[in-house]
C-alpha cells in the first residue's frame, strides 16, 4: 500500500443536535446541509491534492462504513475522485453508545442513573478506553474490529486506500497501525469532521484538512 488515507464523516444531524426529537437510531442519520456541502468541498480539494502529489487512482479502493451519513460522505466525495472500486464494511461502523445514543450528555445522568453512575466512575479514573457504555461498546472493542479490518487490509495488493468512517473508529485504526497505546487514545484530540489524515509509504502521517 502506497498511501491510506483516513477521513471522518461530514457534519450529520445529530451533530448539530438536530436529532433529538426525531430520534433516528444512529445508523440512519443524515448529513445536515452543512455536511453535504463540506463533503462536497472536500472531495474537490482532495482531488486536487492527489493531482498536485501524482497519486493515482487507478489502482485505489474506497472503504465506507455502511451507516448513511458515512455512505453520503463518501459518495459526496466520489463525485470529484471518480473511485470505481467501493466497498462496504461494518467493522468500520460508529462506536455503539447504547442507552446513552442520541440523547444529550446532562439527560443521560437523569434518564440512566445508576448506568451513568457507573460508567462515569470509570471515566474519572483513566478507564476512558476500557468502559463500555451500557448496552454499547467500550473504544476497546471498536479498537478489538478495526484491528482485524487492518489484518485483512494487509492481505489486499492495493496502492492508494481511502476510508470513510467515525471518530472513534479511525482514532483506533491510526491506534493499531502505529502500536499506539490505550493512554495515547485518552489524550489525542477528537478527529473533526471532514478531517483528512494521510499516511504514506513510510509511515508517515499528516493531517491534510480539519
Amino acid at each position: 500500500m502506497e498511501n491510506l488515507f483516513l477521513i471522518r464523516h461530514a457534519v450529520s444531524k445529530q451533530n448539530e443536535g438536530l436529532n433529538i426529537e426525531e430520534k433516528l437510531p444512529d445508523h440512519a442519520v443524515e448529513l445536515s446541509e452543512t455536511g453535504i456541502k463540506m463533503a462536497r468541498e472536500t472531495g474537490i480539494w482532495l482531488n486536487q491534492y492527489l493531482i498536485e502529489n501524482n497519486i493515482d487512482l487507478s489502482h485505489a479502493r474506497l472503504y465506507v462504513s455502511p451507516f448513511t451519513r458515512t455512505r453520503q460522505t463518501a459518495q459526496l466525495i466520489n463525485e470529484s475522485l471518480k473511485i470505481e472500486d467501493i466497498v462496504e464494511d461494518y467493522l468500520l461502523i460508529e462506536h455503539q453508545y447504547g442507552l446513552f445514543s442520541d440523547n444529550l450528555w446532562p439527560d443521560n445522568k437523569i434518564m440512566f442513573p445508576t448506568e451513568y453512575e457507573y460508567y462515569d466512575r470509570f471515566y474519572k479514573h483513566g478507564g476512558k478506553f476500557y468502559q463500555r457504555f451500557p448496552m454499547g461498546e467500550s473504544p476497546m472493542d471498536v479498537a478489538i474490529r478495526t484491528r482485524m479490518f487492518l489484518n485483512e487490509l494487509k492481505n489486499e495488493d492495493i496502492d492508494n486506500v481511502f476510508i470513510v468512517s467515525h471518530g472513534t473508529a479511525l482514532k483506533t485504526l491510526i491506534m493499531n497501525y502505529f502500536k499506539y497505546s490505550p493512554d495515547w487514545y485518552a489524550h489525542s484530540g477528537l478527529i473533526k469532521n471532514c478531517e483528512v489524515r494521510h499516511i504514506d509509504k513510510d509511515n508517515n502521517m499528516k493531517i491534510l484538512r480539519k
